[in-house]
């Protein structure tokens, strides 16, 4: 069973203005496995990190649901928030509710609605979270080019004088595609065999 902290950004009046944040805040905290329902001005902020990592650890959580905006924005913020307070930084997940619900329409009762149903969907996939641990492994630094054309062999002499070993596959008998069936080339007719 998940310990899951929600917390509703106000993002000054970006989502407060259309969205009513009490209201997600309330409804949030009626959740299965939802021990901690908190609105935030400004959840990016070292003051509402400070929040979220102070009630990390005051109520053990180890799942958190932001909403806010997109996590394309903040996500890695919000993972090395979790990660200071020892908690998995993969047990996050994020409600977009700027962009999908305040910036998008201005009928506040509208909003609200989907921004509740966001979160509670957040919550929902958040339950469902696993501890990660990032792991490192090996990489050989190697090519393979498939075709031994003119431009197959030209990638494959780039990459070679890059420094890197490269493997050049052709299924034919012989390299050089079509350019080996020309029998004089342009500007210098030269064989092109």
């Amino acid at each position: 069973m998940s310990r899951i902290g929600v917390f509703v950004c106000h993002c000054g009046t970006n989502i407060s203005s259309v969205v009513d944040v009490k209201h997600v805040v309330e409804e949030s905290a009626q959740l299965d496995d939802v021990v901690i329902a908190k609105d935030l001005r400004y959840s990016c902020s070292a003051i509402g990190q400070g929040e979220i990592t102070a009630a990390i650890k005051e109520h053990n959580l180890d799942t958190v649901v932001v909403s806010a905006c997109s996590p394309r924005m903040h996500e890695p913020t919000f993972m090395k928030c979790m990660e200071k307070a020892g908690a998995n930084p993969f047990k996050l997940e994020i409600a977009n509710i700027r962009e999908q619900c305040s910036w998008v329409t201005k009928d506040k009762a509208a909003a609200t609605e989907k921004a509740v149903a966001q979160t509670r969907m957040a919550v929902s996939k958040a339950r469902k979270l696993l501890k990660l641990e990032p792991m490192k492994s090996p990489v050989t630094k190697r090519a393979l080019v498939i075709g031994g054309g003119i431009a197959g062999i030209q990638a494959a002499l780039g990459i070679s004088k890059a420094g890197y070993k490269v493997t050049l596959v052709e299924r034919s008998p012989s390299i050089g595609g079509r350019m080996a069936q020309l029998e004089k080339t342009f500007p210098t007719l030269d064989c092109g065999a």
